[in-house]
């Protein structure tokens, strides 16, 4: 992920848990006082004397999945089988860790004149919902496309959530698609297979002068950026992030 020059570290504790997606989990902590971030960016998490931990080490990188309005500050993962996220599933509630942040720089841009265009894969999502939330809550102007690629609806985070906020915000679309849909238990009438230049023709060709935002894995974010290109978009309306393991 991107880094920043500045940076804060304080202790917080966790306040809540949940299962958002099949594998995929929130968790809610404590924001100190006068702390704050831009929708969009990043914190660095260490947990504190876990009982066990692996070569991974106790530190990972989390997109901020909340809005800077909101009382708690949000992080949301895929549970992979590692040491850290065992103990981040079983940590009790008010247990503290260490948190280092915000950094990064993948935040909307000021130019309301221009679109933007978020491109997100999985567990992804987590900066533009942030994003989404908080242009939401401050009556933001921008024109706001999210093309939202997961294998099954049983898999997408927040995806209820981003289909309501449609209703909330009139300069929102929200585009969500499904590559795996045959292994679904879940009725779908949406898009299905990847996001394609078909895909962007079809739904943002009458957006003015867009800004392109991409995070998911790093396979999904490196195609997208090359489709980007052969489209003729300039890398300096290209942003990204990349998740790499989870």
């Amino acid at each position: 992920m991107s880094t920043a020059a500045i940076a804060t570290t304080f202790l917080s504790k966790l306040s809540t848990r949940e299962n958002i997606a099949e594998g995929t989990m929130a968790f809610r902590f404590e924001k100190p006082e006068g702390w704050t971030f831009t929708a969009g960016q990043f914190v660095d998490m260490t947990l504190l004397n876990p009982p066990e931990t692996d070569r991974e080490g106790n530190t990972r990188t989390f997109s901020i999945a909340s809005a800077p309005q909101d009382d708690l500050f949000m992080v949301a993962t895929r549970m992979r089988d590692t040491a850290f996220k065992r103990v981040l599933q079983r940590l009790p509630i008010g247990t503290a860790v260490k948190i280092e942040g915000p950094s990064g720089t993948l935040t909307l841009h000021d130019d309301t004149t221009r679109a933007a265009v978020l491109l997100a894969g999985g567990i992804g999502i987590t900066p533009f919902r942030s994003m989404l939330l908080c242009a939401t809550k401050e009556k933001r102007p921008h024109r706001l496309i999210l093309f939202y690629s997961n294998r099954r609806p049983e898999d997408a985070p927040f995806l209820d959530e981003l289909q309501a906020l449609e209703r909330d915000n009139p300069h929102y679309t929200l585009i969500a698609t499904m590559t795996d849909m045959t292994q679904s238990r879940r009725a779908w009438s949406g898009e299905t297979g990847l996001i394609t230049k078909e895909k962007l023709a079809t739904y943002a060709r009458h957006a003015a002068l867009p800004v392109y935002y991409i995070a998911g894995p790093p396979k999904m974010v490196k195609g997208l950026q090359t489709m980007l290109r052969e489209i003729g978009i300039d890398d300096e309306d290209i942003r990204a992030e990349e998740f790499a393991g989870y």
